[in-house]
């Protein structure tokens, strides 16, 4: 049980925190700290301090309102302190982590009477490298190093030679800290590659400004904070390498994922893999070409000598089957000739993740090559990193395993991924298990023809059931959408979550009786094109004049088709996404609210989750169809196609619960604060006439619902 001590700690923050910031306490808030308490609380532990119970996870629907970033803190955080744990909150927007760390810990420090430390997790690739920031200071970009990689960049120019002037400066006075979302302007792609480095090529301790290193004095912030902010992408990337290569071992952790429906796609992103043949051939090409420049360097060690001297031998391996799969993956795509001067691109996907015999054939004769050569650049890296240990003799001079270690480094990532990606497409799947998609694209590059290969498995939940769920101390899911047709099922089948985790839907505080769901007589069915977007167009036009409004649509191209046929009038009053940036957008939306005038919002699916427009600045939300994604991704398909060979339908396992989800996301939209009020049109009346419209309905929040024109 929930010892008194910790249960009188966390109901005192309470209650300092709703005097200090002089709140009103909601009975979902009150629900939710209790549910985590209860949950993290009760964790058993063995002799040793580890877990042994199953119980360790909890998953909270909490609405817009509940407060529940206050209350997973307030009950999380006692616990992890006396568990010994650190608590690691992870969330899936830059906005919401911004929010965590400017607003809503320093309140909480401020008011709760409980001392603890913050600190902010990136990745490596979010900082500066020192070594890098002093080489280009120092005009080191002539390193003949470059020669493998860097010669296909364009040649650093002026503006790169003042980027890294002005970075030097800043980050000498202490003026910067040195990650990349701090400096005060954006930073150009290709100079912010020139100047950070990842893991395999990072010296940590052996290198000569491991001191001043902006990534490993963060990271000794990270060592003494309580509370560790993070993203989804960053737990993930470090559960891909292990667990606590940056973030702590996932079995000191107690772990809040906010905006927890990202997860389960973000995990099948960071497990996906790629491999690009053209781009691949020129990297391989170039390090033929410099194994001269390389013998000359590093060959006086014996070890590299021999590696080196086995090269060519690999290479002669590799490069000629990747030509052969070059004109094999062009034959399969129907297009042996490559694209036609009218395309740009063209995607073929495997059905079912079935390879072709000879496509398999190739990969099996690509994997072991792959191999060979990752093993080997790993073995040359390993030597060059002991070269810059003055306590180790290898017989390599500190400068030049200094000035190559980055690039063979980098090589080897290369090779390991490429080995892969050709192991995941000559592997066979396992008989009644959900298949990996495999596809590939046709593409051009600097004019070239490219080729590319990609595997990725259609669900995370393995993964995560393993490398997360099974391995934290403990974890707190949350969302305001986390049910789909009001059950957690689809969130369960994709994340990995088990039936014995709890799970709860909290209540919201708001009065949804203060807002209308209205679908008009003006709603079509979206199988008539024309006659859905000549509705579209009418329903936009006959808007009152000073209506905040915003206006969601499934497809750019519809978005694009009522815009042009619009009245000027009407148009002059549409704010309509990608024509400004988003920010630019809301601000102007905001600003015309403000005068006194209407103002019409056009946005795409990120519009019906990012947008918070609280009070009058949205007083009415238009969805113009139900938001069904077509699963024509090589990732969707796969899935749909295997459901249905195991009996299953895919429209109604996938698509309807998925819709559920991002209609109550988009009808979220409209009442963000107890007051608000206003009206939800649905134009598609597919929701009254298909036999899932009533599951999608009535998954619903309870708005009055008015049906042509006849409130029921």
């Amino acid at each position: 049980m929930l010892e008194e001590v910790l249960k009188s700690e966390i109901q005192t923050a309470y209650r300092r925190v709703l005097e200090g910031l002089d709140l009103t306490p909601r009975y979902g808030q009150r629900l939710m700290i209790a549910e985590i308490a209860r949950t993290l609380g009760n964790i058993e532990l063995d002799d040793a301090g580890k877990r042994v119970s199953d119980e360790h996870v909890c998953v909270l629907e909490a609405g817009t309102g509940t407060g529940k970033t206050l209350a997973y803190l307030l009950s999380a955080l006692p616990v992890a302190k006396a568990r010994g744990k650190r608590l690691v909150l992870a969330t899936a927007t830059v906005a919401l982590q911004e929010q965590v760390l400017h607003q809503d810990l320093p309140a909480l420090k401020a008011h709760s009477g409980l001392a603890f430390g913050y600190a902010l997790a990136k990745g490596r690739g979010r900082y500066v490298c020192v070594a890098k920031l002093d080489q280009a200071m120092e005009g080191a970009e002539d390193n003949p190093t470059l020669s493998l990689f860097e010669q296909a960049l364009d040649a650093p120019g002026d503006e790169f030679k003042s980027l890294v002037q002005r970075m030097g400066d800043a980050y000498g006075n202490g003026r910067w800290e040195g990650d990349r979302d701090s400096w005060g302007e954006a930073i150009d792609d290709g100079h912010w590659r020139r100047l950070t480095v990842d893991h395999r090529q990072c010296t940590n301790r052996r290198c000569g400004h491991f001191g001043a290193c902006a990534f490993f004095r963060a990271r000794r912030d990270l060592e003494s904070a309580d509370i560790i902010v993070a993203n989804h992408d960053l737990v993930l990337a470090d559960l891909a390498l292990g667990g606590g290569m940056v973030l702590p071992d996932p079995a000191d952790c107690l772990y809040v994922f906010d905006e927890g429906h990202h997860l389960p796609d973000k995990a099948i992103q960071h497990f996906t893999h790629r491999f690009s043949v053209g781009g691949g051939l020129r990297w391989l090409r170039n390090l033929r070409g410099s194994l001269t420049e390389l013998n000359t360097a590093l060959g006086v060690q014996p070890t590299l000598a021999r590696l080196l001297g086995n090269m060519p031998t690999l290479l002669e391996a590799v490069e000629p089957r990747l030509g052969e799969v070059f004109a094999l993956g062009h034959q399969l795509a129907n297009r042996p000739d490559g694209l036609q001067e009218d395309e740009d691109s063209g995607q073929h996907r495997f059905e079912m993740g079935r390879v072709p015999d000879a496509l398999r054939e190739q990969a099996e004769g690509l994997v072991i090559p792959f191999a060979e050569l990752s093993r080997s650049l790993e073995s040359m890296t390993d030597i060059l990193r002991e070269s810059l240990d003055p306590e180790k003799a290898t017989g390599l001079p500190r400068e030049q395993a200094e000035a190559w270690l980055p690039l063979l480094a980098l090589l080897h990532g290369r090779a390991l991924e490429a080995h892969a990606l050709w192991q995941a497409f000559a592997e066979l799947d396992a008989a009644n298990e959900p298949p990996r998609a495999r596809w590939l694209i046709l593409e051009r590059f600097q004019g070239e023809a490219e080729l590319s290969f990609s595997a990725s498995p259609v669900s995370a939940a393995h993964t995560l059931a393993k490398s997360l769920w099974g391995r934290c101390f403990g974890a707190v899911v949350t969302s305001a959408t986390l049910t789909a047709l009001g059950r957690f099922e689809r969130l369960q089948e994709r994340a990995g979550l088990a039936n014995r985790y709890r799970y709860q839907r909290l209540p919201s505080p708001f009065d949804y009786s203060r807002a209308v769901l209205s679908v008009p007589r003006e709603a079509m069915d979206p199988a008539d094109r024309e006659g859905h977007e000549r509705a579209i167009v009418d329903f936009v036009e006959a808007l009152g004049q000073d209506e905040a409004v915003l206006v969601l649509f499934s497809s750019r191209a519809q978005l694009r088709g009522v815009e042009r046929a619009l009245s000027r009038e009407s148009r002059d009053r549409v704010l309509a996404q990608d024509r400004l940036p988003k920010r630019e957008l809301v601000e102007r939306h905001r600003a015309a609210v403000d005068a006194g005038g209407g103002s019409v919002l056009f946005g795409l699916a990120s519009f019906a989750e990012g947008i918070d427009l609280p009070g009058d600045y949205l007083t009415h939300v238009v969805i113009t169809r139900l938001p069904f994604a077509v699963p024509d991704d090589p990732v969707g398909a796969t899935l749909a196609e295997w459901i249905e060979s195991q009996g299953g339908n895919p429209f109604m396992r996938i698509s309807v619960p998925d819709a559920s989800i991002k209609l109550v996301q988009a009808c979220g939209r409209l009442i963000r604060k107890e007051a608000d009020t206003g009206r939800i049109t649905l134009l598609d009346r597919r929701v009254l006439t298909r036999r899932y419209g009533r599951a999608l309905l009535d998954a619903l929040p309870p708005f009055v619902r008015e049906i042509d024109g006849v409130v029921q």
